[in-house]
C-alpha cells in the first residue's frame, strides 16, 4: 500500500520516545520511512535530549512528523503516556529510537484488527539483535498465545512493545502507571489480558536491539525493585483470579543472581 490510503486503511500513530537516542535513531526512523503502509503520524517526544536527536530527526522532512518537546525531564512510561495523548490515530504503535520494524509490519497488524473485531490488541515475534557480535536470533520458536492469555503471559511473558498495535479506544480507559521505568508495558499488557482478547502474528515484525545501555547494573536494580513491587501490589491475582505469580519470583532471584555476579566482574 504505497500512499495509497483506502477506507479499511486509518491512520495510525506512531509513538516514539526518545532521551539522547542519536546512536541508533536514523536507522530507526528508515525502518518506519520503510513501511509498506502510508497513512501514519510520528509522535516522536523528546524527553529533554541533550544529544543531536532533534537534529537527526529534522533530516526527515515530512509533514506526518509531529515535534513534541518535554517540558521537564519524566519516567518512560509517564513520557508514553504524554506522547499517546498527542496521538490522533485509530490505532497505536510503540517504536523506540534502538528498535527497528520489519517492512510489512503496520499493514500486517492494522488489517488484522480491522478484520478481527473481538481483538483490540495485537502483537508479533520479533528478531533479537546483538550489537556486540552482531548475530539476529528469533526471540520465540514456539508459537506464540492469542486470545483470553493471562496465565501464559505470566508463566513465560512474550509481549515486545516494539510489537504492539493497540486501538486508540484502549487509552481512554488504561494508562501505563507512571511510577514505572522498566517493567511499565508488562504491567499495562498483563492488566489488558485479564478483560480483553489478545491477537497474534506469529511472523517476527520487528528487531530488538541488544547493547551495552540495555544492560547496565542500574537498570537491573530499577528491574529488581519495579518487579518485587509489582508482585507485592498484583497479589490479588492469585487469590480473586488463581493466577500463579511463580515465575515472577523466580525471574527475580535471577536477576539478583545476575547483578551479584555484575559486582563481582566490576570489582
Amino acid at each position: 500500500m504505497h500512499n495509497n490510503i483506502k477506507k479499511n486503511f486509518p491512520k495510525v500513530s506512531v509513538i516514539m520516545n526518545c532521551f539522547d537516542g542519536e546512536k541508533y535513531l536514523e536507522e530507526s526512523l528508515q525502518s518506519l520511512f520503510k513501511q509498506t503502509y502510508s497513512n501514519w503520524e510520528l509522535i516522536f517526544w523528546d524527553n529533554l535530549s541533550k544529544d543531536n536527536s532533534k537534529k537527526i530527526l529534522g533530516k526527515f522532512e515530512d509533514s506526518r512528523i509531529k515535534y513534541f518537546c518535554a517540558k521537564k525531564f519524566s519516567n518512560l512510561y509517564e513520557a508514553r503516556n504524554y506522547a499517546v495523548r498527542k496521538s490522533t490515530g485509530k490505532y497505536i504503535f510503540f517504536l523506540d529510537t534502538d528498535d527497528l520494524w520489519i517492512s510489512g509490519k503496520i499493514e500486517k497488524q492494522v488489517e488484522f484488527l480491522e478484520n478481527n473485531s473481538e481483538y483490540k490488541i495485537v502483537y508479533s515475534n520479533y528478531y533479537i539483535k546483538n550489537e556486540k557480535n552482531n548475530m539476529l536470533r528469533l526471540n520465540s520458536k514456539k508459537k506464540l498465545p492469542y486470545g483470553l492469555i493471562t496465565k501464559k503471559l505470566l508463566k513465560k511473558y512474550s509481549i515486545g512493545i516494539l510489537t504492539a498495535c493497540v486501538s486508540q479506544s484502549i487509552f481512554k480507559d488504561n494508562l501505563f502507571k507512571k511510577k514505572y521505568n522498566i517493567i511499565g508495558d508488562f504491567d499495562f499488557f498483563i492488566n489488558l489480558s485479564l478483560s480483553k482478547k489478545i491477537g497474534c502474528i506469529q511472523a517476527p515484525l520487528a528487531i530488538y536491539r541488544i547493547h551495552e545501555n540495555n544492560y547496565s547494573s542500574k537498570q537491573i536494580e530499577k528491574h529488581i525493585s519495579e518487579l518485587s513491587e509489582w508482585v507485592k501490589t498484583n497479589k490479588y491475582l492469585e487469590k480473586e483470579h488463581k493466577l500463579s505469580l511463580y515465575y515472577q519470583k523466580i525471574y527475580i532471584i535471577k536477576l539478583k543472581i545476575k547483578h551479584f555476579l555484575k559486582k563481582i566482574k566490576i570489582l
